[in-house]
């Protein structure tokens, strides 16, 4: 079977994906790790923004993306896209939203479906990465600020705050230094062009 015939049958990602799955561990073992990738998955489908450790969230966009691409190219009417989603999501009302909501909302989409971001830890605490991971087109205001030089930031209005106190000492220091060469000057001006007068 050559490549093309292959690309036909699994849609390939917009997400890098490593080489080995990420070790969860579980004390159920494998069993426990995909009940937990499937809950995550559900959450995410369902609140479409979620915050997690890294790891599993990085193991749990993969299936998510595959998920999503599945249903755009095979749609509600193939059966084994429906056992896929029947299997990964636990709360089956989200199967409508994934077939009717989200796969028309990507179908024209050229990048990836999801988006992930690291989040910022917690000090004190523990040590431990966390990422947020969020779908495209979701409700919640941007995660990122684009308007990165508007004047009404904080640090834009501190800074705006220093720069003018700063000008208005040199300005203030210039005046000073032009008075004392005023004071200065005329004094040597009048010796200068004052002429002796003679003697008569």
């Amino acid at each position: 079977m050559n490549q093309a015939d292959v690309t036909k049958l699994v849609s390939k990602l917009r997400i890098k994906v490593p080489d080995k799955h990420r070790r969860l561990r579980n004390i159920k073992g494998p069993e426990g790790r995909l009940d937990k990738l499937r809950k995550t998955v559900t959450g995410l489908i369902k609140y479409e923004r979620i915050e997690l450790n890294h790891h599993r969230a990085d193991e749990a966009r993969q299936y998510a993306e595959r998920l999503i691409s599945e249903a755009i190219m095979h749609g509600d009417c193939h059966k084994p896209t429906m056992d896929i989603a029947d299997y990964w999501l636990l709360e089956k009302e989200l199967i409508h939203k994934l077939f009717k909501v989200l796969a028309p909302r990507f179908e024209n989409c050229n990048t990836a479906f999801t988006k992930m971001y690291k989040a910022p830890r917690v000090v004190p605490g523990r040590n431990i990465d966390k990422a947020i991971i969020e779908l495209r087109g979701n409700p919640y205001p941007s995660l990122t600020n684009k308007q990165w030089n508007n004047r009404h930031l904080l640090q834009n209005v501190l800074l705006d705050a220093a720069k003018y106190e700063y000008r208005q000492a040199k300005y203030a220091e210039m005046a000073e230094k032009i008075g004392k060469n005023e004071d200065a000057q005329p004094k040597s001006d009048d010796s200068a062009n004052s002429k002796p007068v003679a003697n008569v």
